[in-house]
C-alpha cells in the first residue's frame, strides 16, 4: 500500500517541478536580463520563489523521476519476495529515500528564507510527506529482505 501511495505522492512532486522549470525556462530571459552579471549567468535563477528555489526545484525533480522509477518496480519486487528481488528493491529505495531527503532539505531551506508562491509551497509539503512515506516504505522493505539473509537460508529455516 505505501509503494501505491509513494507512486501518487511522487508523481505529483514530478508534475509540480517539471511544471516549475518550465515556467523557469520561460520567463528567466526577461526577469534575468535586469539583474547584475553574477546573478545574470547564474545557471539555477528561478523568476519565483526566492534563491533556494533553483536547487529545490530541480533535486525534486530528480528524486520525483526516481521515485516514480523506484515505485513501480518496486511494486514488482515485492511482489515476487524473494531474495534477489527484495535486496534490489531495499537498494533502489534506500537511494530513492537520500534524494528525497536532499530535496527535503532544501525544501526546509526555502520555508525558512520565506517569500514562495502556493505552487512551490505545495511542493515543499508534499515532499516532506514523501520522505516521511519513503522512510517508512524503505524500513518496511528492508525489514522483509532481513528474512532472506544468509544466514536464515543457512541454517534452512527458509
Amino acid at each position: 500500500m505505501l509503494l501505491f501511495l509513494n507512486l501518487g505522492l511522487y508523481i505529483i512532486v514530478t508534475i509540480i517541478a517539471g511544471w516549475a522549470v518550465n515556467h523557469a525556462i520561460e520567463r528567466t530571459h526577461e526577469t534575468a536580463s535586469v539583474l547584475s552579471i553574477p546573478a545574470r549567468i547564474f545557471p539555477i535563477y528561478f523568476p519565483m520563489g526566492n534563491m533556494a528555489t533553483g536547487l529545490f526545484v530541480i533535486f525534486s525533480l530528480i528524486a520525483g523521476v526516481v521515485g516514480v522509477a523506484t515505485s513501480v518496480t518496486g511494486v514488482t519486487n515485492v511482489l515476487q519476495w524473494d531474495a534477489p528481488n527484495l535486496g534490489a528493491a531495499a537498494a533502489s529505495s534506500l537511494l530513492t529515500w537520500t534524494l528525497t531527503m536532499l530535496a527535503m532539505g532544501f525544501a526546509c531551506k526555502e520555508i525558512y528564507i520565506g517569500w514562495t508562491d502556493a505552487n512551490l509551497r505545495t511542493l515543499e509539503v508534499i515532499t516532506i510527506v514523501a520522505s516521511a512515506t519513503q522512510l517508512i516504505c524503505t524500513g518496511t522493505i528492508h525489514a522483509g529482505a532481513e528474512e532472506f539473509t544468509p544466514t536464515t537460508l543457512a541454517a534452512g529455516t527458509v
